[in-house]
């Protein structure tokens, strides 16, 4: 957002129809494709968005930031690989068990519990000098985004049909996109506060490693869309994520540090 507001008024408008192109291919992701694969490869627009950058701004993309583009895209794949193959949940009715599940309604309540106490307790005292508690606001808050995504996803299939349940889920999908607003908007406020007191290299390498482990947390007491992946595939995507979350740590932490193959060609001068 900072990047869009340095520039030119008519190249932001070419950006923002990019990025709101982007969020729309996301929210039909999320619909179609199990969430323990969508989430992880949003990361993919890290090394994209690198690679794009040293061509067309002349960035400087140093050793170690292409090492961090191979480390994604090869984690990726390996995701792709051993995601899971089918949905867990595919209707509305199917989502509402889901919801009204004790198991998830209980994790719901421990997570709104540590919110309270991030917000107004320790946020205010601790918020500008450790970066951990920003980023475990925004990351607890994705346990209500991307299952509200992917929930209003399900049920807006049924909001238009001449049936019974059409009107159960409208009131669903109401439901759902004000948790899905009030979560965005409170993430937005603390992702500034952290912008603000933190560099953001090193804040978006955590936040995408510990955003996407409590969304993947979420989704897998919710939608149970682990139930279905065997031992070898299970460390397969465990594999693929830590590949990933390191590949996203070299391209973000380490952008700044001067280093390419051909230093290590320069003979030692010593001094006497």
């Amino acid at each position: 957002m900072l990047f869009l507001r340095s520039m030119s008024p008519v190249v932001p408008l070419v950006l923002w129809q990019q990025v709101a192109l982007g969020q729309i291919g996301n929210f039909l992701a999320y619909t179609a494709v199990p969430t323990v694969l969508v989430t992880p490869l949003g990361a993919l627009g890290v090394p994209f968005g690198s690679i794009l950058a040293s061509y067309l701004l002349k960035e400087k993309l140093n050793i170690l930031g292409k090492l961090g583009c191979l480390l994604s895209c090869a984690g990726s794949v390996v995701l792709i690989i051993h995601s899971p193959k089918s949905e867990s949940v595919t209707t509305q009715a199917e989502l509402e068990e889901k919801l009204t599940n004790p198991v998830f309604v209980g994790y719901l309540c421990i997570v709104l519990l540590m919110l309270l106490l991030l917000i107004f307790w320790i946020a205010p005292a601790h918020g500008p000098t450790n970066i951990m508690v920003y980023i475990s606001i925004c990351s607890l808050l994705g346990s209500f985004t991307v299952p509200s995504t992917k929930g209003i996803g399900l049920a807006a299939q049924d909001i238009f049909h001449n049936n019974p349940s059409s009107q159960r889920a409208l009131y669903l999908c109401l439901v759902l996109l004000a948790v899905l607003g009030c979560s965005i908007i409170i993430q937005f406020r603390y992702i500034n506060k952290a912008l603000e007191c933190f560099d953001s290299s090193v804040f978006g390498a955590i936040y995408y490693v510990v955003f996407t482990t409590l969304v993947l947390l979420a989704s897998a007491i919710l939608f149970r869309e682990w139930s279905n992946v065997g031992v070898v595939d299970f460390l397969g995507m465990a594999c693929g994520f830590t590949t990933v979350s390191i590949g996203i740590v070299l391209i973000q932490v380490f952008k700044e540090f001067n280093f390419n193959i051909g230093d290590l060609n320069k003979p030692n001068m010593k001094t006497d």
